[in-house]
Order: structure tokens, then sequence, then C-alpha cells
């Protein structure tokens, strides 16, 4: 890269900083879901997605305070089918990695019922469906706990809302994915009991096609019957706990709108070029300084028709070190292993599929790119 273009990146630009990659807009106007995801694709981006519990205080304390509000969030039981997810945000569920672990013929939908919900029994801790209101042990995962302290196996036996709520209440979700499960430490606490995972299924679908697992259901109101075939659309709670119930579409209400930081551009082009597209007709190449930014612009990088796409992850060769275009700390790093070279004419593109990791790439090779809106 040309050092005038070099400078240009590290001393012409202005950059504003936030810590999500979306902002959330109320909108104090009564309308149905369907008329508030028109009204939102219109002027922002779409309606509201939540991520994590994080997202969720972000919308509790908004100024506005309504008694329930439309989200995203949308169960169509005719048309769509029922998908697994796992509990804990971020991380995603893999059918062709996961075969293995089910029982003979699970899953089955016992006799007839609906098992949306899943426990690990033992002696072998094979996984079997069940109805989420039955009531079995489960196991916690506490992010924060010191190492070998993990998990938590909770005796006092709940249903699986009840367990999940009790998890986010005390630890930090339910026990989720298979690095996780896969853990020696796990086995130890489980003993002998059968216990509830986080893993569950169902036909609830965010408007933007994110494939976003997080569920904030009140514990009374789980939706676990896909009979029912009925649209319905989902509501947060504002003036209490901020917990989630269903509606009928049509009703009116107020609603959550999101803009969002980043967007997918859909054409071929060298990183160089790529920058100024991104400066040119939005803000900047995208940077990525948490893992929630990674999850969000990795949902983003699916949908690409390149194996690779642009980020704004750059090396100079001339200072001998990688930076963010945007004049961000390169803090957190996803890189793959033995894939980055700091070498001259490099810059840094994140896998469209996969584990969606970053590797260095030559900046005259022609990949789609993620750019920041803001």
């Amino acid at each position: 890269m040309q050092w005038s273009l070099f400078l240009l990146i590290l001393m012409g630009q202005c950059f504003f900083f936030t810590c999500h990659p979306y902002k959330y807009h109320f909108i104090k106007e009564n309308k149905t879901w369907d008329e508030a995801q028109k009204y939102c694709r219109e002027k922002h981006t779409d309606l509201a997605t939540v991520y994590d519990m994080t997202d969720m205080e972000r919308l509790r304390y908004s100024k506005e305070k309504q008694e329930a509000v439309w989200i995203g969030l949308r169960s169509n039981p005719e048309t769509d089918n029922r998908t697994w997810h796992w509990s804990l945000p971020g991380v995603e569920f893999n059918d062709s990695e996961t075969k293995t672990k089910w029982d003979t013929t699970e899953p089955n939908d016992c006799q007839g019922n609906t098992e949306n919900c899943v426990r690990m029994d033992k002696p072998d801790w094979k996984w079997k469906d069940d109805q989420c209101d039955n009531h079995h042990n489960f196991i916690c995962y506490n992010e924060k706990q010191e190492p070998n302290k993990n998990f938590h196996l909770i005796t006092n036996a709940l249903c699986w809302p009840e367990a999940q709520n009790y998890c986010r209440e005390h630890h930090t979700d339910l026990v989720s994915g298979l690095n996780q499960l896969n853990d020696p430490d796990l086995k130890e606490q489980i003993h002998s009991y059968d216990v509830w995972i986080g893993l569950f299924r169902d036909t609830w679908r965010w408007s933007d096609g994110s494939h976003f697992s997080f569920r904030n259901w009140h514990v009374e109101l789980f939706p676990d019957d896909d009979s029912k075939k009925c649209a319905k659309c989902a509501m947060t709670m504002l003036n209490g706990t901020g917990k989630w119930n269903s509606d009928d579409c049509n009703i009116k209400r107020s609603f959550f709108c999101y803009k969002d930081r980043f967007v997918l551009i859909e054409e071929n082009k060298t990183w160089e070029d790529a920058l100024y597209y991104c400066r040119e007709n939005y803000n900047d190449l995208a940077s990525i300084t948490n893992l929630k930014e990674q999850r969000w612009i990795q949902q983003k990088a699916k949908n690409a028709s390149t194996p690779f796409v642009w980020l704004g992850l750059r090396y100079t060769c001339t200072l001998e070190f990688w930076f963010w275009v945007s004049d961000e700390v390169v803090g957190y790093k996803n890189w793959a292993s033995g894939v980055r070279n700091d070498e001259c004419d490099m810059s840094g593109g994140m896998e469209r599929g996969g584990e969606h990791k970053w590797s260095s790439r030559p900046d005259n090779n022609m990949y789609n790119f993620i750019c920041s809106t803001f």
C-alpha cells in the first residue's frame, strides 16, 4: 500500500466509537408486527434483534416504559420447521457434529408429545428430547469462575425454562455446546444424574434473518407447544423484568427498531478498493474489537459469495504491526492457527463459513467485504 494511503489511515481520520454493533430506537407508535417491520426496514435496519442479556437491559432501561413492545421475533409453525439452538448466546448448533450424541431413535417426540428440550442421561450420557415442562436436575455454566470450577450441578429438579432462568440468575447459562459438554470437569460434576442441558428447539425466527439463539421467555409462558398452527409474534414486557410473551401479530403496539453498524457488500473488490468504497458510501471497513462484534459480523459473512470477506485489518511492513484502519487497537483477536503472515501487502479477511476465523490474505485478492455505517 502506498505511504500516502497509510498516512491517510493513521492521521487523517476521526472515528466514532461504540461498544455495540447496533443502536436501538424506540418507536412510540402503535402498529401491527408487520407494519412495525415495514417501518423499521424503511427508516432504520429492521425490527429489534436481541443478542443477549446486555441487549435486554438496554431495552429495559429505555426512556419510554410500555407494558408490551414488539421485537423482531416471529413464529409460524405452518411454514417454519423447528430448529435446534444452544441457550448460551454465541454458541452455534452444528447438526453434523452432534449426530453421535443422540441416543438411538432420538430425537423422536415420543408418543406424539412435543419435546423441544434436551436432557443427558446416564450411564453413557446420550441425549434425549423431552417435554420442557418435565422436571430434572441440571448443569449450569459460569464463565467467570476459576479454572475447573465452571460447571455446577443443581440437584433441585426444575422444568427446563426454570432451569435456564436459575442458571442465568446465579451463573451464566445452562451448559451449552460441545466444548463445554466434552470438558472432563463436567463429567465429574454429573455423577449419576439425568440432567437438562442448554439445548432446545423452536419455530421462532428473527426478522432480519439472523440465527441468534437468545430467548427470554417468561417461565410460565415458555412456548413449548408447536401443535397450535398459528403465527405468533414476540413482545418484551418492559414494565417488569423484561421477560417475553407472545401475542397475535395483528394487535397494535409500540416497538423497537435497530440500526445496524455493519453491512455486507456483495461486490468483489481488492482490499484497497473495498476501503475506498466503504469510506465513500458508508463510514469505513469494519473493525472487530470484541467477541460480540465478531459474532454479529460472522452472521453477515455467512451470506457472502466469496470464501472470505475483507475487514479493515491491515499489516504495515514499515512499522511491523497489524492495525485497524479505524484507528482502534487490535486487542480482541480471532486469527486462524498458522495462517497469519506478517508480510507486506497483506490484509485481514474473515472466513465465510466454519469458525469464521481471520487470516492474512494478499490484498489484491477480490472478495466481498464488510463496511461500518457509523
